[in-house]
């Protein structure tokens, strides 16, 4: 993300720190026993954070390329991008839950660890990464 997208790229790694501390920190909290599976259920809803930033970041850049100021930019982006972010996401907790309702025992665990994931990387896309970037832009 760094590489990728530079200053923007700094931004959604603390984002997705930041994602992981509160995802672990529910996981102590509820408890749940990470097997094979709910690690496999982790490290997938950390990928489906990394694409809702990658989803903001070029909507962004969409936008900058149009000649909006950079404010405007960041809230057209994340306005543009949320359709995106909420489908994609409503997908993955319908099969979570198709998969935790039918499933057994480690099938459960991947889909209960995927859906808290899911739920937390909405709220980190949407509202860590949007007032960092805030934060960031206004000075």
């Amino acid at each position: 993300m760094v590489t990728l997208y530079g200053r923007l790229g700094v931004i959604a790694s603390l984002a997705l720190f930041v994602y992981s501390l509160i995802v672990l920190t529910l996981f102590r909290l509820i408890p749940v026993t990470l097997t094979l599976a709910g690690i496999a259920g982790f490290i997938l809803s950390i990928g489906i954070a990394v694409d809702a930033n990658i989803l903001i970041f070029e909507r962004m850049k969409e936008e900058m390329r149009l000649g909006k100021s950079k404010q405007m930019a960041i809230d057209i982006g994340f306005k543009r991008a949320w359709l995106s972010i909420r489908d994609s996401n409503i997908a993955s907790l319908i099969t979570s839950s198709i998969l935790y309702y039918f499933g057994t025992g480690v099938i459960r665990g991947f889909a209960f660890t995927l859906a808290l994931g899911v739920l937390v990387s909405m709220f980190s896309a949407i509202f860590v990464t949007r007032t960092l970037l805030r934060v960031l832009y206004k000075k």
